[in-house]
């Protein structure tokens, strides 16, 4: 059986585990960077001061003197908060986006083929839906990780909030503002991860699609590679944007913004247009081998749930 047709015969719950292990490799490696994206969109948050203090330059810099203040532990603040949170997100994102294209597909198409057709408006359709289950089901996680990897006891950069673990902070989110506090900004996680989740694996199957059918690259982990790369550069352009929003509602301990078009409107007005590309360097340094390891690891795990359930709980 070939590869895609396994992956195709793999429940929606090996799917879900499928794409969360896979994510949660991926995010060993590129946490560090997403530490410097996060503190790069804060830096110079609503000054109107061009000439204001950024302590944070550009992301090698960046991660340097985090380094240097910090320690190596400092550069995975968060770690843990991510791999639960990678499991929630691409668990929904990878693992619901076949059964999402497929049930759409069957409600557009009609004879046997109906399954096997890919429609760029369906796959984007598909890849949004699936990025905001993911979403909403890491949303509380992501606002923890956000509010570790932003706190500094050597350079302060947005407001801080320090907290010792992923349990004490969801245990002081819901203490001081109940359980609605724990989804506070999931609408900027809504906007941020549908917008990323509709180019990424659509641009990653197109591409691949292509570079088969040209034969310019066979099937084998160039093609993954070539693929993967491509989808991670469309992933950041698109996606950088509602990240800084998100970052930034997430951050806030007040009420500063009362949503991502607060966000938007006061982000822009303080700071120009292009403040919503702030820590952009980071986003690709970050979101390319962040897409590339996961849809390179996905095709792995995603044979060995074909393996485990196909052979051991078929058998």
């Amino acid at each position: 059986m070939s590869e895609k047709s396994a992956s195709q015969q793999v429940s929606t719950l090996g799917g879900f585990l499928a794409g969360g292990i896979a994510a949660c490799g991926a995010v060993t490696v590129t946490n560090p960077i997403e530490l410097v994206k996060t503190r790069m969109q804060l830096q110079g948050e609503l000054a109107k001061d061009s000439t204001a203090p950024r302590p944070y330059k550009n992301p090698i810099q960046a991660l340097g003197v985090i380094y240097k203040n910090e320690g190596l532990r400092g550069t995975q603040k968060g770690l843990f908060c991510a791999y639960i949170y990678q499991i929630g997100l691409n668990g929904c994102r990878l693992g619901l986006y076949e059964p999402f294209r497929k049930t759409i597909n069957e409600f557009v198409f009609a004879g046997e083929d109906a399954v096997a057709k890919q429609s760029i408006p369906i796959n984007v359709i598909a890849g949004a839906s699936s990025g905001i289950a993911g979403a909403i089901v890491g949303s509380p996680l992501y606002l923890i990780k956000t509010r570790m990897q932003s706190y500094s006891p050597a350079i302060q950069i947005g407001q801080q909030t320090h907290y010792k673990s992923m349990w004490d902070g969801l245990s002081q989110i819901y203490s001081k503002e109940g359980f609605k506090g724990l989804f506070r900004g999931v609408d900027a996680a809504i906007l941020r991860t549908g917008a990323g989740s509709s180019v990424q694996l659509p641009i990653y199957n197109f591409v691949k699609g292509e570079l088969v059918s040209n034969e310019i690259i066979t099937e084998g982990p160039a093609l993954h590679l070539a693929s993967s790369t491509i989808s991670g550069l469309g992933v950041g352009v698109v996606m950088n944007p509602w990240d800084v929003l998100l970052t930034r509602v997430y951050n806030q301990r007040g009420n500063l913004y009362s949503g991502p078009i607060d966000c938007l409107i006061k982000t822009v007005k303080s700071e120009g247009i292009f403040a919503l590309y702030k820590g952009f360097g980071a986003q690709l340094l970050r979101i390319a081998p962040h897409t590339i390891l996961t849809l390179t690891f996905m095709e792995q795990t995603m044979k060995a749930a074909y393996f485990i359930e196909g052979k051991i709980f078929r058998a």
